[in-house]
């Protein structure tokens, strides 16, 4: 298992962001193009991941956990919730700073209430900024994250609390996978 994930991301061509050598790749990006079979690749390895029991929302936070986070509410009917970069100005939306590696901004809850149990779902994980910020959003919120999990790891990042990776890479020159949870 795994397979079509870690080829494609020994394969990813990676650019230079100031000091910061950035991987493209669909599932982090988006481009060149989202295979399905690679999207059902990481959907089946999350399912079999998460904890999953009494969770009635998933979380996704915009823009590449997108796709992640309505493939897995797909196969599960669990609701999803797209944390945007947007603000609505809804009734309960969370507004929460959050800071990268490489980007800093607001994004905005919406749809969680007191006493949801969720799982946060995401691409990537390298800084653990965006993370950060939305444990505290869903804190704010009332909800209990039963767990968490990134498509990818980059380096040792802290959120606070325990967290699985599918793959975990190291950034040179090239994409290597240095661990895989299957």
């Amino acid at each position: 298992m795994l397979e079509r994930l870690i080829a494609s991301l020994e394969n990813a061509p990676i650019v230079k962001r100031g000091e910061y050598n950035y991987f493209i790749h669909p599932i982090t990006d988006g481009v060149p193009e989202v295979d399905p079979a690679l999207i059902r690749e990481v959907c089946t390895a999350l399912v079999k991941v998460l904890d999953l029991d009494g969770v009635n929302r998933i979380i996704a936070a915009e823009a590449m956990a997108i796709p992640i986070g309505i493939a897995l509410s797909l196969v599960t009917d669990i609701p999803v919730n797209i944390v945007r970069k947007r603000e609505y100005r809804l009734p309960g939306e969370v507004a929460v700073h959050q800071a990268t590696g490489y980007s800093k901004g607001q994004i905005y809850l919406n749809g969680v209430r007191k006493g949801d149990r969720v799982v946060i779902v995401d691409d990537v994980i390298s800084t653990g900024g965006t993370t950060r910020a939305l444990l505290w959003a869903l804190d704010q919120a009332g909800a209990t994250v039963k767990d968490v999990c990134f498509v990818i790891k980059r380096g040792k990042p802290d959120i606070g609390r325990s967290y699985k990776t599918l793959v975990s890479v190291e950034v040179t020159d090239r994409v290597r996978v240095i661990d895989r949870i299957f």
